[in-house]
């Protein structure tokens, strides 16, 4: 624990126009003199300086019980014994701190944080700068959790060298470990790429979200024979160059059936039926955070209601404050009465 600085109970500072004053200086001495000498005041300082705190800096609070790490082969492992891998977003320390507490599987810094933490209009405004600063800040709160992180839009599709660039930086400097490109077949040269490098890739194919101006939308992809084909095809191909995992969005159930049967690296459906090795949700939509009548896909299950929750406690804290309810008594730092009244006696004094 971080050591808090306390200040011994000391006669209170003076102003300016009372520190010439003999007789209050005499008094201050005295006071001081007085608190030091008390029995059992060093002890009781050097217990407070371990047991309170006076400000809330420590945004982690009680230190969690420490976890195994999970790793690419404890996801593996997961998959080979047929247990599914739950997998959330998380955008900042907070969002990431309850994910890992909850003892999600992955952490994926998606970059849905573009509309639901920076209020863009869609991830394609996400830049590389900005993906890495929520990177560090996920990385910091996560413990335990398997993080990786999408490559924003433009990062990575000039070049294989650019992909490469972008995949270190997001690793080295975000602190996660892996990342998540979208594409398939397309985009196979550059997973292998990365791969090759040493860097865990999470495939994303389907419902492509930067893509979705060229997709006409965000419309549910391989709804066609041929579609479902494309689907297979690029399927395989990310498989083959390297990705560990692959993300199936916005399918029909039955094609993300067939392809989680087909290929022997885990799928993550996201609107895509529970055939899949396992699921991935945007935080911020399956908890709430939002006002009720906020556009929601067909897919998000709402398991809380955060937005309710915190409207509820702001409004009740306005209330109390406006009413002088809050702070009582029990929320204020206490000091003796005779403390006080001597110090109301000094200052009386030079009047």
């Amino acid at each position: 624990m971080t050591p808090t600085v306390v200040v011994a109970r000391l006669a209170p500072p003076l102003r300016p126009s009372l520190i010439n004053s003999g007789a209050a200086m005499a008094r201050t001495a005295a006071l001081t003199s007085a608190a030091l000498r008390s029995p059992g005041t060093i002890s009781n300082l050097s217990s407070t300086l371990h047991s309170v705190r006076h400000s809330s800096h420590s945004p982690l609070g009680t230190p969690q019980a420490s976890t195994r790490k999970v790793t690419i082969t404890a996801l593996r492992s997961l998959y080979k014994r047929g247990e599914p891998i739950v997998m959330l977003t998380a955008h900042d320390f907070p969002s990431a701190h309850v994910a890992d507490a909850a003892g999600i599987d992955m952490v994926l810094v998606g970059d849905s944080l573009a509309m639901v933490a920076l209020g863009m209009q869609d991830t394609s405004e996400l830049t590389l700068e900005e993906m890495i600063l929520h990177c560090r800040s996920v990385s910091r709160a996560v413990k335990s959790a398997f993080t990786i992180a999408d490559l924003p839009m433009g990062s990575y599709e000039i070049s294989h060298e650019q992909a490469l660039e972008s995949a270190f930086r997001v690793v080295k400097e975000g602190r996660v470990q892996g990342v998540k490109i979208e594409g398939g077949l397309e985009m196979a040269p550059t997973i292998k790429r990365v791969t090759d490098a040493g860097i865990p890739v999470v495939a994303h194919i389907g419902l492509t979200p930067q893509r979705q101006n060229s997709l006409g939308g965000f419309r549910v992809q391989g709804k066609s024979v041929t579609g479902a084909l494309k689907l297979l095809q690029d399927a395989y191909a990310v498989q083959e160059a390297g990705a560990f995992m692959v993300v199936l969005e916005a399918i029909p159930p039955e094609i993300a059936s067939t392809i989680t049967k087909k290929l022997r690296i885990p799928t993550i459906g996201i609107g895509a039926g529970n055939a899949c090795s396992g699921q991935v949700l945007v935080q911020i939509d399956m908890s709430g955070n939002f006002p009720p009548g906020r556009f929601l896909p067909k897919f998000v299950k709402q398991y809380a209601d955060v937005w309710g929750e915190a409207l509820k406690g702001i409004k009740e804290y306005k209330k109390e404050v406006k009413s002088k309810v809050y702070p009582s008594q029990e929320y204020t730092y206490p000091m003796s009465t005779e403390d006080v009244a001597e110090f109301k006696r000094i200052i009386d004094a030079d009047h």
